[in-house]
């Protein structure tokens, strides 16, 4: 019966393509739909790959400088913008056309254009040449990703105010640059151009950067932050923004807030992403949407109206790349007949700066306000060897335990390389293991991962390289 079915997917970032190619792999007859010339979204265009393109190259600068403390000198770098820009560039290009060229090999009809909802079975596609088509359906996949949130009252249309798409562009590195939002998109980007050369004030109205994570871990990025950037500005807001024609003039408030209106050559705007659910057609089917915009879903990621399914940001938080994909699986999978939901035990977080902030499972602000009891277990990365052949010992790992069954509720890491890492603990998380599995588990000497098990060993009350009196 698989064999019958015709599947057409909107939109072809991870989310998409992903449910396109695994329906492709059951046997189901596939049309995937997506402006773009290949496969990739926002996520391979102007997002995660473009922006950990530049991380990486942002991270070598500042490993370069840090070197004179180790006897190495290599000078001032001598940065060429529009050979950055080509480094980015070709990546995609050689991901998107790979993207594509297992499309075709999947057989999957792939097709340039914007698609609108005429029924619930029915697509109207507006092709990107101008011609239009209507495509008839047995079941739909919405996979149209989200864009960044602006805010009205910015100046519009004005160069010197970025999105991140803009700022991944690359187009100059401005001497003063101002980052609005502490999240983590905010913070990557900061990484980058500080190390590019631009002095960078970040502001954010809450008390803390990247709220939502543990405050220990976001601690350990903030030190090294604070030696980076220009000034870091929490509780506070911009009341007034406007581009002066030579420069961007902000004023702000809050306690810690400068007086008087403050001069940037650019502002990088980054205060949330928002779904893209308009424009569908959407008000022709039976599907909903919640007070945000996210199309409402089961764990089946069926829609209200039974032949459309919703994958990836569109369907909710988190707006992960990951989560999407195994979002995207379920779909395909439940369409061709299988009995199969999406109930993951944890989702991984990473934030990509320097050092990384990584996290799964429950936070130690997730148990508190749920009165959730715990132990939490902390191996300092001080105490690491590995850490300190790295210089990097500015560090941590901390595994959240059950005081009764000794089991991992969840696990935090800040430190270079914690996306890395954070693989042991999604995995501990979703097997269920105990302090006792992961101390248990020989890991490789001297290495990073070495400082989860030392955490468990913590946890049963020893450690040989790091000792904690006992209460």
């Amino acid at each position: 019966m698989s064999d019958s079915k015709h599947v057409v997917i909107l939109g072809a970032g991870p989310a998409g393509y992903a449910a396109a190619f695994r329906s492709a792999d059951l046997g189901l007859s596939v049309t995937l739909v997506d402006p773009a010339l290949n496969p990739g979204g926002v996520c391979l265009y102007r997002g995660c790959i473009p922006s950990k393109a530049l991380l990486h190259i942002a991270k070598l600068i500042d490993e370069a400088r840090e070197a004179t403390e180790w006897g190495i000198s290599f000078g001032e770098p001598k940065i060429d913008v529009d050979r950055l820009r080509e480094f980015s560039a070709g990546i995609v290009s050689k991901l998107t056309s790979g993207l594509g060229a297992l499309s075709k090999s999947r057989k999957i009809n792939y097709i340039q254009g914007h698609g609108t909802f005429e029924s619930a079975s029915s697509l109207k596609i507006e092709r990107t040449d101008g011609t239009s088509e209507s495509v008839p359906f047995d079941h739909a996949v919405v996979a149209t990703g989200s864009r960044p949130a602006v805010i009205p009252s910015f100046p519009s249309g004005s160069a010197r105010v970025m999105d991140s798409t803009d700022a991944l562009a690359l187009a100059d590195i401005p001497a003063r640059l101002l980052v609005v939002g502490g999240g983590y998109i905010g913070l990557e980007l900061a990484t980058v151009y500080a190390a590019l050369g631009s002095k960078v004030t970040v502001v954010e109205m809450l008390p803390q950067l990247l709220t939502g994570a543990d405050p220990d871990l976001v601690k350990i990025l903030a030190k090294r932050l604070d030696s980076r950037l220009e000034a870091i500005l929490l509780q506070t807001r911009v009341t007034d923004m406007k581009d002066t024609g030579q420069a961007i003039e902000v004023t702000f408030d809050g306690e810690h807030a400068p007086q008087g209106a403050q001069g940037f050559d650019k502002a990088l705007v980054s205060v949330g992403r928002r779904p893209n659910s308009e424009g569908l057609g959407l008000e022709n089917t039976a599907v909903q949407l919640d007070e945000k915009g996210f199309i409402t879903t089961d764990e089946q990621k069926r829609t209200a109206e039974p032949a459309i399914f919703a994958v990836g940001d569109v369907a909710g938080n988190p707006m992960l790349a990951h989560k999407g994909t195994h979002e995207a699986h379920i779909a395909a999978e439940v369409i061709a007949g299988q009995k199969v939901r999406f109930a993951p035990r944890t989702i991984p977080a990473v934030v990509f700066t320097d050092p990384e902030i990584a996290w799964c499972g429950l936070t130690e602000a997730d148990a508190r306000s749920a009165g959730t009891a715990y132990q939490a277990a902390s191996f300092p990365w001080a105490a690491s060897g590995r850490a300190a052949t790295m210089a990097r010992s500015d560090g941590v790992t901390k595994i959240l335990f059950d005081p009764d069954t000794r089991q991992v509720l969840g696990v935090g890491i800040a430190g270079s390389g914690a996306g890395e890492l954070i693989a042991e603990g999604v995995l501990a998380v979703e097997m269920g293991c105990t302090a006792d599995d992961l101390a248990l588990t020989i890991h490789a000497h001297p290495t990073m991962s070495e400082t989860v098990m030392e955490s468990a060993e913590l946890f049963q009350g020893h450690c040989d390289h790091f000792y904690k009196p006992k209460r």
